[in-house]
């Protein structure tokens, strides 16, 4: 099946995934925003990992976000690698591969993200939801709310309050996890949706404030945005996000191998 066909020159899904893949692996997002459209310079940060983590014995691997990774996850299991307990997005599709391709080293695969969360919320069941058990790899996806809440009136957060939350959870998580491997994973909208102008250019700060503290943290960088920019290529972007926010099917698959590609080595 191709993504789309041309009579000289065929895009298949073969290349299609190839330059996502290519995209993930390589591009480290947004440093600088210009003029007011959403578009900006793409460009590394050498200061920010690039290899990607081999999966050791026994590690145990923690998504945290909003409801992008909560995914209707059912928060009555507490049970490492259990489906139900995993959601149905992005962290369960790269749950599912991790599993897959290392068979051999018993990985302890857990999602605590909950719908709504702002940084601030993350912060408060830190404690319970993160530090206590004491996973090897964290991964977080957070912000989308941070703005998008501000903009429906239910929340008076900035992008200023943004960066000092998300600083202070990273530098907390540190402390008390000495050695442990950071996943920053960058918040994407796609413009459909609740997604229009008047998220414009403020959302791009909150992109470019998540690179930010991937390097100072030396996080690995996960580019969600720069890969829907390319997926928008191909498909209309209601395709990848119905509501320009919440992946489909479609847009989770893409996130779980942006973040496969990225972050694991199997």
């Amino acid at each position: 099946m191709s993504i789309e066909h041309t009579d000289g020159n065929r895009s298949t899904r073969r290349d299609f995934l190839e330059k996502l893949s290519i995209t993930a692996a390589t591009t480290l997002a947004v440093s600088s925003v210009l003029g007011t459209s959403g578009c900006s310079s793409l460009q590394g940060d050498p200061a920010v990992p690039s290899a990607k983590l081999p999966m050791k014995a026994n590690s145990t691997i923690l998504f945290q976000g909003d409801s992008i990774t909560d995914a209707g996850r059912n928060k009555r299991g507490t049970r490492a690698n259990d489906a139900g307990a995993l959601g149905r997005g992005y962290a369960f599709l790269a749950a599912c591969q991790l599993l897959a391709e290392n068979p051999d080293v018993e990985l302890q695969i857990y999602n605590r993200g909950i719908s709504g969360n702002k940084v601030f919320q993350l912060a408060d069941r830190w404690d319970k939801d993160c530090v206590d058990l004491k996973p090897d790899i964290v991964s977080i996806l957070i912000g989308v709310n941070d703005i998008w809440h501000g903009l429906n009136g239910k929340y008076d957060g900035t992008a200023e309050t943004y960066a000092k939350d998300y600083r202070a959870l990273v530098a907390r998580t540190q402390a008390a996890l000495p050695g442990v491997e950071l996943v920053i994973c960058e918040p994407f909208v796609l413009r459909c949706g609740a997604v229009n102008d008047s998220w414009f250019p403020d959302f791009d700060r909150y992109r470019a404030t998540a690179q930010e503290i991937a390097a100072e943290a030396k996080a690995r960088f996960v580019p969600f945005q720069s890969m829907f920019d390319i997926a928008v290529e191909h498909a209309p972007p209601s395709h990848w996000a119905a509501d320009g926010v919440h992946p489909t099917m479609a847009g989770s698959y893409l996130m779980a191998q942006a973040w496969i590609k990225t972050v694991a080595e199997a």
